[in-house]
């Protein structure tokens, strides 16, 4: 928040005017210790044009206390002291909420297009090269698995709310999807935690990944010739081998630097690159720095996180390290012979971006369902400032960006007026009903569904995904939208 400062004049005129007072004073005292006064050559005091300054100054001071006076006489009085204005009150009306809202949006909540845009093509060469750069494995000796060792796929996926056009204040941070292509003899078997009974709710948006025989392989020279990469990354789950996102991530730490390492001296010229370790809950990140002989357009700190993804079908990925479903502390031990290592977390990106897109393109002219996303999380963020590290950490998680960002998706569903009350004119009724929703569901424990998967959890189908994006765009489509299906 920046912070603005207005001169406080009943302090700086009395100053002013003491000030002039003892320097005239100081003047006089001087010349009369030094001996009688010269005089100029018209006979005027040498001293007067001093005190004449000094009388304009208390004039002035007198003026602007009378000015004031007579303002406060005439303003309308306050309620409470019960007295009668000379003016009516409706020429002093207060702004209204609408109006402080697009105030505090506009100074406070909205990222310039211009430098966004500058932020990210940045960040897409300095990302594009390392991951070529990871693309090709040097030397496979090091490497856990030798030549069935994991390696980059050469792509990259931009995620998160800079790339949804929902993002506020400063572009200094950035998700970026680093998908793992593997091993030509390795299939993944990835399963849901939903169904699992004795697990928390919490869990139940967490998968595990069996490897299983490809098509056409015998097993047992299967699991021989897989057996350097199921050492290296892969751990016992239920008797079975399961992909580890603990190992996966360790790796992908480590060829992340060997990967820095080879294009560093060509990002000398542009920016300054170092790579921050993540650990068990956290993504490794990338800072870029910009030199001080780089001269080009909107160049920012700026840290991006880096997350491996493998990418399962249907522009599904599944990513390490999963999200934290809990609100302190790491995984604890799971029951049924789970392990917290082998657990991955989903990442519906490529869906939520084309939602999205059609919510954009089929949105009437104003539509202020994203500036409504970007106040929520502004208001979240004042929240969490009166708050200690450990709430302020719990805040943050609770009330996440991609929490946020549902309960605007299940606005837009939620029984109530149609495609033209998410105009600009509507925005602070829309606001205050999504605040409200929210907090039913924090209350009440209302169940707040995945925008994308919807009831089914993890555990959907592409083709309800598939007809999910279609339903969420009918608000803007038809005059009545449908219920509420949260």
């Amino acid at each position: 928040m920046s912070g603005h400062y207005t001169l406080n004049l009943r302090v700086f005129w009395p100053l002013v005017t003491g000030l002039c007072t003892a320097l005239v004073c100081l003047y006089h005292v001087l010349r009369g210790s030094g001996g009688a006064r010269a005089e100029t050559p018209d006979g005027a005091d040498g001293g007067f044009p001093l005190l004449k300054v000094a009388v304009l100054l208390l004039l002035g001071y007198i003026l602007l206390r009378c000015r004031h006076a007579v303002r406060q006489r005439f303003l309308p009085a306050s309620p409470r002291l019960g007295r009668h204005s000379t003016f009516s009150p409706r020429h002093f009306r207060e702004p209204s909420l609408g109006i402080l809202l697009e105030s505090y949006y506009e100074h406070e909540v909205r990222l310039s297009p211009h430098v966004l845009g500058h932020s990210k093509a940045h960040v897409s060469r300095i990302v594009g090269e390392l991951v070529r750069a990871g693309r090709v494995r040097v030397s496979p000796g090091p490497i856990p698995g030798g030549a069935l060792a994991l390696a980059f796929r050469g792509d990259f996926i931009q995620v998160g709310s800079a790339y949804e056009q929902h993002k506020i204040r400063r572009p200094d941070g950035f998700d970026v999807l680093v998908p793992l292509r593997l091993p030509p003899l390795v299939a993944l078997e990835p399963r849901s935690l939903g169904a699992e009974p004795a697990l928390a709710p919490a869990f139940h948006g967490c998968f595990v990944c069996a490897l299983k025989v490809p098509p056409g392989a015998s097993g047992g020279p299967w699991l021989r010739d897989c057996k350097p990469f199921t050492d290296g990354f892969c751990v016992d789950v239920r008797g079975r081998r399961h992909l580890s996102a603990t190992l996966v991530l360790r790796w992908f730490q480590s060829h992340l630097q060997r990967s820095l390492a080879t294009v560093r001296y060509s990002l000398e010229g542009r920016c300054r690159v170092s790579l921050t370790p993540g650990g068990l809950e956290q993504p490794p990140t990338l800072h870029i720095l910009p030199c001080r002989t780089d001269y080009g357009c909107c160049r920012l700190s700026m840290a991006v996180r880096l997350i491996p993804a493998v990418h399962v079908g249907d522009g599904v990925f599944l990513v390490a390290p999963p999200p934290s479903p809990l609100p302190i502390g790491p995984l604890s031990e799971l029951p049924g012979g789970l392990r917290a290592d082998a657990l991955w977390g989903v990442n519906t990106a490529r869906q939520e971006q084309k939602l999205l897109g059609c919510l954009q393109e089929r949105a009437p002219p104003g539509a202020c369902y994203l500036k409504c996303l970007q106040l929520l999380k502004a208001l979240r963020d004042l929240g969490a400032r009166g708050l200690d590290p450990t709430a302020a950490t719990q805040w943050g998680r609770i009330l996440s960006s991609y929490t946020l960002k549902s309960v605007v998706l299940a606005g837009l569903q939620h029984e109530g007026p149609p495609a033209q009350g998410w105009t600009e004119v509507h925005l602070g009724e829309r606001l205050e009903e999504l605040v409200q929703f929210l907090r039913d569901c924090l209350l009440r424990r209302q169940t707040l569904f995945h925008c994308v998967l919807g009831p089914g959890g993890a555990a959907a189908e592409p083709g309800p995904r598939e007809k999910a994006v279609g339903k969420m765009t009918q608000p803007f489509c038809h005059e009545t939208p449908f219920r509420n299906s949260y």
